[in-house]
């Protein structure tokens, strides 16, 4: 064989050799991510609405972000995922790692990438700090990834114990929530904010988790203290992928009504 046919021999060998290992990704789940994508587990007005019951295993929910926030099956507590680790924050205060063969009946990830920083000019409330860090987004029509870590004078979480069937609405399941204030705690924030367009599929505006860096305490953020000098990460996330249940609860209730007001409750 001469020299032209050894080359061409090897680079169909290559072609091969690519085109198996694509196929075999694409068939075991081990595509690469799309960096640029919110990638949601159901709608937040279902949520609302009792539909409970985890329907994504963590698992694959890792496969589509590596950064986010959530709950899990039967509402058990508030999803963190920072670093590709999905922490479960329980309502007796404990913080573990979620095995993979959990599931979530509603999550929202992405993989985080830093586009801009906005430094926080003074100390705030959590009210105050999210009325000022909308000021200053560049528009308030796109979705963005938010990170923020530092230590803070005060900060002031929840989680929801498991529920049981026949589930509750969320309003109802929130009124059992452990509530835990923590002073001088250094720690991570980790969320999204959500154009106003998203209401009844997410929750408008900004929707915050915390964990401590020593892995110990976190949950979904009802008030914090935000210090003078904090860094504020965005990551914009332009595009979105749904992923809708197919069976169960979902099928069958009622998601014409406006629930803006009660989840507005609910999250603070």
């Amino acid at each position: 064989m001469d020299r032209p046919q050894v080359l061409l021999a090897f680079a169909l060998a290559a072609v091969i050799i690519l085109a198996v290992a694509i196929v075999f990704g694409l068939s075991s789940g081990n595509t690469p991510m799309d960096r640029d994508v919110l990638y949601q587990v159901s709608t937040i007005d279902a949520l609302q609405q009792g539909v409970f019951d985890g329907t994504l295993p963590i698992g694959d929910l890792k496969r589509n972000g590596c950064f986010g926030i959530g709950t899990f099956d039967a509402l058990d507590g508030e999803m963190i995922m920072l670093e590709g680790i999905a922490y479960q924050a329980l309502a007796d205060g404990s913080l573990v790692i979620a095995p993979d063969s959990f599931t979530t009946p509603f999550a929202t990830v992405t993989c985080f990438e830093n586009d801009f920083v906005v430094t926080t000019e003074e100390p705030m409330n959590y009210t105050a700090f999210c009325q000022a860090m909308t000021d200053q987004l560049p528009t308030v029509n796109l979705v963005y990834a938010v990170r923020m870590h530092g230590t803070f004078p005060s900060m002031t979480v929840r989680s929801i114990p498991a529920q049981q069937k026949p589930y509750p609405k969320l309003s109802a399941a929130a009124k059992n929530q452990s509530v835990y204030t923590c002073t001088d705690i250094t720690g991570t924030v980790v969320g999204f904010y959500t154009p106003v367009f998203f209401k009844g599929l997410n929750v408008p505006g900004y929707h915050l988790h915390f964990i401590s860096d020593d892995r110990q305490i976190g949950g979904h953020i009802l008030d914090m203290v935000v210090p003078e000098g904090i860094l504020a990460e965005y990551d914009i996330t332009p595009e979105f992928f749904m992923v809708l249940p197919t069976s169960g609860d979902f099928t069958t209730i009622d998601l014409s009504e406006d629930l803006s007001e009660e989840l507005a409750a609910v999250e603070k």
